[in-house]
């Protein structure tokens, strides 16, 4: 087992004990999901694709993300994976050309205890409602590859397997959502040295400023950050520009960038004390009452804007 990976799986089995041990004696009831037969029928916004997942168990996240996947015909590749660190499986679909490939990453579990709506099945919501736009008008010259990961909050294990087992082509970048689910401002993280000029950055900042947003106002481009991280970097490991994305308001930037950046404190373990998003993150609040709609409908056209210009310059 490499060296890397061994602090992975500790990190996971760290982060799964402190979630019961933060949610263990709640007395807020779980929230009650809505039914899959809601969604085959009818075109979901991303919201109500977080209702249906919140406060269910991994098992039931998992079962059902591959179910609806299928269910809706989409060109489904399942991925299952199985080391002792645990076992899963990773969904892929692809719409649009041959190369390059874009890949948009969601992971589909959630921590103990924690009905997970903003963490993260916000990004599952987003991304189903940008498969379902991209299968019916599909990009012509860009390859975006849907990826729903499993055990991300076990050292992002799925997509650590999914990287080890999948043929990784002419990959133009990659975006892990995490935390979408509510604020005004996109934050690009996880902008390491060797990757600040890759080609996929400027062609975002490009998409994101015709749509109004603002470099360091209304969106920015952050450095690695400590202690949080996520899917994507699996893929950076590999060398492939990877990235975080996560909304954040901007009323509490200072506070963000004061708890992000120096994470090891009381607050950390104190959810009251966080900033928004993360006053909720891996506790018993993570419920969709505390999620703005309208925001991750801007995530998805921020997104349909990075991609619509990826393919008409490729």
């Amino acid at each position: 087992m490499a060296t890397g990976d061994l602090s992975l799986y500790l990190r996971g089995r760290l982060n799964q004990a402190v979630a019961r041990l933060q949610n263990r004696r709640s007395a807020i009831p779980p929230p009650t999901p809505l039914p899959t037969n809601k969604l085959l029928h009818e075109c979901p916004s991303p919201f109500t694709y977080v209702r249906w997942l919140e406060g269910r168990s991994n098992i039931d996240r998992q079962l059902l993300v591959g179910h609806y996947l299928e269910a809706k015909k989409y060109p489904l590749v399942r991925a299952p994976y199985h080391s002792f660190e645990g076992e899963g499986e990773n969904f892929v679909a692809d719409v649009g050309g041959r190369a390059p490939l874009l890949i948009l990453i969601a992971h589909h579990d959630a921590v103990p205890g924690s009905p997970g709506a903003n963490d993260n099945a916000s990004g599952i919501g987003i991304l189903f409602h940008l498969l379902r736009r991209l299968w019916e008008e599909p990009p012509r010259h860009l390859r975006v590859r849907f990826l729903f990961t499993g055990d991300e909050e076990i050292g992002y294990l799925g997509s650590r397997e999914y990287v080890k087992m999948a043929r990784l082509p002419e990959i133009i970048g990659v975006l892990s959502l995490e935390l979408c689910g509510l604020g005004d401002s996109l934050a690009v993280w996880d902008v390491l040295p060797e990757f600040a000029r890759a080609p996929i950055l400027n062609v975002l900042s490009s998409a994101w400023e015709q749509l109004g947003y603002r470099r360091d106002e209304t969106y920015h481009l952050v450095e690695r950050i400590p202690v949080f991280g996520s899917d994507h970097r699996a893929f950076a490991a590999k060398g492939i520009p990877a990235f975080g994305l996560t909304l954040l308001p901007s009323a509490e930037a200072d506070r963000l960038r004061e708890f992000i950046f120096k994470p090891l404190r009381p607050s950390l373990f104190l959810p009251k004390k966080r900033p928004v998003p993360f006053h909720t993150y891996h506790t018993v609040n993570d419920r969709s009452e505390h999620l703005d709609p309208d925001a991750m409908l801007k995530v998805c056209d921020a997104l349909l804007a990075l991609i619509a210009t990826l393919d008409r310059r490729t």
